[in-house]
C-alpha cells in the first residue's frame, strides 16, 4: 500500500439549480469568499491557478490546479493537481430532488515532504482532516447559495 496515496469522495446536495452551483465553482477564485479552508487562489491564466488550502491542521498545502475538462452539459469540472499533492480532482453537477448534488471526486499522492514523513501514523488524522474542510465547505457553498 502507498501510505502516501489518496480518494476521497465527497457528495454535497444543494438548495439551488445545477446551471447555479455549476457558475459557482467554476470560479475557483472565489471559493476563498465561501469556504474558508481554501486560504488563497491566484490565477495564472484562464485555465491555471496556484491554490493555498489549510484545514484544523497546521500545515499549507499549496499545488497548482490546471483545468483538464471543462463540460457544461455534464455538470464536469476537472483538474489536474501538480504541487504539494500531485493527480487529480472533479466536481460533477447534476439535479437532485429540487436542487442539486455536487460529487467532489480526488485521487492524489501527497508530495508534500513532512506529510510523507508522517505517513504513516498519521494517515487517518489526514483523512478526518481533509473530511472536516470538505464539510465547512458544503457548509459555506449551502450559505452562499442561499445568499445569492
Amino acid at each position: 500500500m502507498d501510505w502516501n496515496h489518496y480518494r476521497f469522495r465527497s457528495r454535497w446536495p444543494l438548495p439551488a439549480p445545477p446551471a447555479t452551483v455549476y457558475d459557482v465553482l467554476e470560479r475557483p477564485e472565489d471559493y476563498p469568499s465561501w469556504w474558508r479552508q481554501v486560504r488563497e487562489v491566484t490565477r495564472l491564466d484562464d485555465t491555471t491557478g496556484v491554490i493555498r488550502i489549510r484545514s484544523v491542521l497546521p500545515y499549507d498545502m499549496t499545488f497548482t490546479a490546471r483545468e483538464v475538462r471543462r463540460d457544461r452539459a455534464a455538470g464536469v469540472l476537472e483538474t489536474a493537481l501538480s504541487g504539494d499533492i500531485e493527480g487529480w480532482a472533479r466536481w460533477t453537477v447534476t439535479p437532485h430532488g429540487t436542487g442539486s448534488l455536487a460529487r467532489y471526486d480526488q485521487v492524489v499522492s501527497v508530495t508534500k515532504p513532512l506529510l510523507r514523513r508522517l505517513a504513516v501514523p498519521g494517515r487517518p488524522v489526514f483523512r478526518a482532516n481533509h473530511a472536516l474542510m470538505m464539510r465547512s465547505g458544503r457548509r459555506g457553498l449551502r450559505r452562499h447559495l442561499e445568499a445569492v
